[in-house]
């Protein structure tokens, strides 16, 4: 695979852009230009070909044969999302014929042994404020984009202390450490980043500013939020669903009275277990779209906006076609590898409650420490996922090959300049910790003040609660796919063509050469 270059044939063969010749001087040690930027011209618009028809994305990112990748995985989420179908209607078709006695309101259930309609307020109350604060952080990094990563910082810190300390008064301990760990953690993070925060910002404002020109990223953003929101919202409903219906319980009014078998423990577990992992696979192929449609626009923009053939039409359109059709199992076989491990971080959490509760603290030590090894190894894969998926978006690439061309990416740059040189997907991922904060700590002030029945011993804090922030923390990244997939973009054409960048946006260039020299070498084929 090869990306496009500035004065070298395209990929597969087709006509590279062309760029106006630079009158300027250039050097290793001291960059300048005599000359200003190439001005935008009709060029760098959308136009038609010799033919009369208009250039579209599928023409400008050509692979030689396109055809549909990794169709095992494809076929793998339609079954995963048709048992997940499956499921929800049966579960819920329970509930419906059992709902006056849960309830019909916050106040209204009679039973005492499982989650019930309260619950399902809650979850929705979650997701609602949940997207709300998603959006308003991702308005509030194109408004404020110089102080967007001070503000990010400083809330996420203080947030995070004020929750501990909340749940320390309230005598609820475990949350409370858990929190405070994250808080210390959080804090330590954002001083040592303090230093790297001017390239962040350089690359915040160059990503923000093609969101202006392109305003089809923001309808990309909005649009995978609400989708992301909707599944967060029948998620929950479901997940409900699965308690009432299965839970084995003398009071229970629905086991045995609708299809799906009778009620027992282990159906409960299983269920939960495979709700679970739907929920994480599907979400993160909603992410993952959207993350492949905005590096499509993103690409168009590095390569062809100030080149001679300008830019194709409708490239967010074209990318999205390319992510439904020839990459859905590409996307899917990425998404199914985190979704997995995020599987086993949850069953790990799960598994340290049971210990607390035995007071067997060599268990819960050992299972502390497992939880630390998968949640670095989900860090890892899901960083190394967001550049695979660039190579997936702009040149229809199945995972395994894209694969590859990130580990030598990763190989030649080092984990050290696309990590720390970079810091706005760690600042994201604080702002998506932070909205995570809100919607943990409404659910649990929303099921301490109503008090229902089934949580009077408070043994449903801590799954209610642990629900309610990974709803949140999964909308806000996906709300923020955007500014991420812009910045991995970026970050990975520069690396493979700077030449380009140099031609075509000379002053930001500069810029970013004074604080990333190593943006002027190429990776080695």
């Amino acid at each position: 695979m090869r990306f496009i270059m500035a004065n070298e044939e395209g990929y597969h063969g087709e006509k590279a852009p062309q760029y106006p010749p630079s009158e300027g001087t250039y050097t290793q040690d001291a960059p300048t230009y005599s000359q200003a930027p190439p001005p935008i011209n009709e060029a760098s618009k959308p136009h038609k070909d010799e033919s009369g028809n208009w250039v579209t994305f599928e023409e400008r990112f050509k692979v030689e044969k396109p055809k549909w990748n990794d169709l095992w995985a494809l076929f793998l989420f339609l079954g995963v999302l048709g048992g997940f179908i499956a499921v929800s209607g049966i579960c819920l078709h329970a509930y419906a014929s059992t709902r006056s006695f849960f309830g019909g309101g916050i106040y209204g259930g009679n039973e005492d042994f499982s989650l019930n309609t309260n619950t399902i307020i809650l979850l929705v109350f979650v997701v609602i404020i949940g997207f709300a604060l998603s959006m308003a952080y991702f308005i509030l990094a194109r408004m404020f984009t110089k102080q967007f990563i001070w503000i990010t910082g400083i809330l996420n810190v203080v947030l995070g202390f004020a929750t501990a300390i909340y749940y320390f008064a309230e005598h609820y301990y475990s949350a409370a450490i858990v929190f405070l760990i994250f808080a210390v953690f959080g804090a330590f993070c954002f001083y040592s980043w303090i230093s790297r925060i001017p390239f962040a910002t350089l690359m915040l404002q160059t990503i923000m500013d093609v969101t202006r020109t392109h305003p089809s990223v923001l309808l990309v953003s909005l649009l995978g939020a609400l989708v992301a929101s909707g599944f967060g919202a029948w998620f929950s409903v479901t997940l409900v669903a699965v308690y009432v219906k299965y839970n084995p319980t003398a009071d229970s009014q629905s086991c045995g009275t609708t299809a799906g078998g009778e009620c027992s423990h282990a159906k409960l577990i299983g269920l939960i277990i495979f709700i679970t992992f739907c929920g994480y696979y599907i979400s993160e192929v909603i992410k993952n779209i959207v993350h492949t449609t905005i590096s499509g626009v993103y690409g168009s923009w590095y390569f062809c906006s100030r080149s001679a053939q300008g830019m194709p039409r409708w490239p967010a359109l074209g990318a999205f076609k390319r992510s439904m059709t020839y990459s859905f199992g590409s996307i899917s076989f990425g998404s199914l590898i985190v979704s997995l491990i995020q599987l086993l971080q949850q069953l790990a959490g799960w598994g340290e409650q049971a210990a607390r509760q035995d007071n067997n603290m060599i268990a819960v030590a050992l299972i502390c420490v497992l939880r630390c090894f998968i949640a670095l190894l989900n860090w890892a894969v899901q960083f190394f996922n967001h550049y695979a998926y660039c190579y997936i978006a702009l040149y229809g690439s199945a995972y395994i090959p894209a694969a590859k061309e990130t580990w030598r990416l990763i190989k030649d740059r080092g984990f050290d300049a696309l990590i720390n040189d970079c810091l706005i997907d760690p600042v994201l991922n604080l702002g998506a910790t932070f909205v995570a904060y809100v919607t943990a700590l409404f659910a649990y002030l929303f099921l301490r003040y109503t008090a229902p029945a089934y949580n009077s011993s408070g043994s449903y804090y801590a799954p209610v609660v642990g629900f309610a922030f990974v709803i949140g923390m999964q909308i806000c990244n996906i709300a923020t796919v955007p500014i991420k997939s812009g910045t991995a973009t970026f970050f990975t054409a520069m690396a493979h063509d700077p030449e380009v960048l140099r031609m075509s946006y000379p002053d930001l260039w500069n810029q970013i050469v004074r604080l990333y020299p190593r943006v002027q070498e190429r990776v080695h084929s």
